[in-house]
């Protein structure tokens, strides 16, 4: 016992090392990459690319930098939201960074995850994504497994889906990446190879504004700190979408992981193991955000909209528009070419549910098109553990097969759901 404890104790001041080496680099991100003379000679190992930008004389507060947050959860239609936003070519994006996080604290020791609470993953969740937002990429190293090497990696999550790291100057192979869809995952490492997280950085200081995609942080609240920063103008992208076509969709995607929602939706007999907690921790989550947010407190207002996915797939463009307008930004042409082009029944032949993370798709077709693959009974089941959830955000119940079936009857409820402003 007593060396078990001693093992536990070792663990815990290992993890608190790694916390006080990530404040000191956020402390040290916080004023910009160049503030000062003295930084822009030491930062980042006197890199000549960082060096340039403090030269021209490149201050934070020179440019009205927007500082977007796609707030959701997984299966919510966040990837081909997220395209809206990575088509502006003044949008640094990034996919879901806190992936990073979550891995390197699952991974750690299972004695030390129980040492670590709730609050010290939404510390760690914070902080990354204040550092991505002040353009500090490297911040990511104490996360990304294995740690990047000259602070280079080939682990970044899903990297392809970002314009901005798959294009010059972080990859000179990369061309205009806007022109074609990606055909995998796997493309942008391929032709680029290794990414820089020092070319990224300078990347991000170039553009504009920067998009983040997150389905980590479980409610609205959690984000209170960064709206309230002075040093971000956080706009926050609350993305929702019909917790019976969640479950739906999550159960395509993750066939392992919902093995027993599976065998209950083919057999019509509901298993003894059948987890619940999930759906239900996530219609608990939503609704608990909804709420935060459609009330308007102080610290949202002006910095909170709310966002159906079934509106933007039944009126992409006119949701789009929405979308810019809340962020501040113009629409550009690119980004209505790729909304014509990833939005209409000539895109079928790639639908939702043949690459997981796909964003072409018939965007009206797939929206309610999970009421043909659940059982009656599993959506009964779901109405009754997300009753308020449902009624909160404008979703209709069904009380029958037939009724569940009938596509011409739609269960999203007409509602307007008005931005919080100032």
């Amino acid at each position: 016992m007593e060396c078990s404890w001693k093992t536990v104790l070792l663990l815990v001041c290992a993890s608190l090392g790694v916390q006080y080496t990530a404040i000191r680099t956020l402390r040290d991100s916080l004023s910009g990459p160049c503030q000062g003379a003295d930084r822009c000679q030491t930062r980042h190992h006197r890199d000549s690319r960082w060096r340039g930008l403090c030269d021209d004389g490149w201050t934070p507060g020179e440019s009205p930098r927007k500082h977007i947050l796609l707030f959701a959860t997984t299966r919510s239609g966040s990837s081909f939201t997220g395209q809206l936003l990575n088509q502006h070519p003044g949008i640094f994006y990034v996919f879901e960074p806190l992936y990073h996080v979550q891995q390197a604290f699952t991974n750690s020791s299972s004695r030390l995850r129980r040492t670590l609470d709730r609050r010290a993953l939404l510390g760690a969740y914070r902080d990354l994504l204040l550092n991505l937002y002040t353009c500090d990429l490297h911040f990511m190293e104490n996360y990304i497994r294995p740690e990047p090497q000259d602070h280079t990696t080939s682990s970044f999550f899903r990297r392809s889906s970002s314009h901005a790291l798959c294009s010059p100057p972080v990859c000179s192979e990369g061309g205009d990446v806007a022109a074609s869809d990606p055909p995998d995952e796997s493309w942008c490492s391929k032709k680029c190879g290794a990414l820089n997280l020092t070319s990224a950085s300078v990347s991000c200081l170039s553009r504009g504004h920067i998009a983040i995609k997150t389905v980590r942080v479980p409610e609205v609240g959690d984000l209170r700190t960064l709206t309230e920063d002075p040093r971000l103008d956080l706009k926050i992208i609350h993305l929702v979408r019909d917790p019976r076509a969640i479950l739906a969709s999550r159960m395509m995607a993750f066939s392992d992981q919902f093995r027993a929602w599976k065998i209950w939706n083919a057999t019509g007999r509901q298993p003894r193991y059948v987890d619940l907690s999930q759906i239900t921790s996530t219609c608990k989550d939503m609704a608990a955000s909804a709420e935060t947010g459609l009330q308007r407190p102080a610290w949202l207002r002006g910095r909170y909209l709310l966002v159906r996915y079934e509106d933007l797939a039944s009126k992409p463009k006119d949701k789009a528009t929405e979308i810019y307008r809340f962020a501040g930004l113009e629409m550009e042409d690119r980004v209505q070419t790729w909304i014509a082009k990833n939005t209409n029944s000539n895109a079928s032949s790639l639908s939702e549910w043949s690459y997981r993370y796909s964003t072409t798709r018939d965007s009206r077709a797939t929206a309610e098109s999970w009421r043909l693959r659940l059982s009656f009974d599993i959506v009964r089941t779901v109405q009754n553990l997300c009753n308020d959830t449902l009624a909160l955000l404008g979703y209709k119940q069904v009380h029958s097969a037939a009724e569940l079936r009938k596509l011409s009857h739609s269960l999203v409820e007409r509602r307007t759901f008005q931005p919080v402003t100032s």
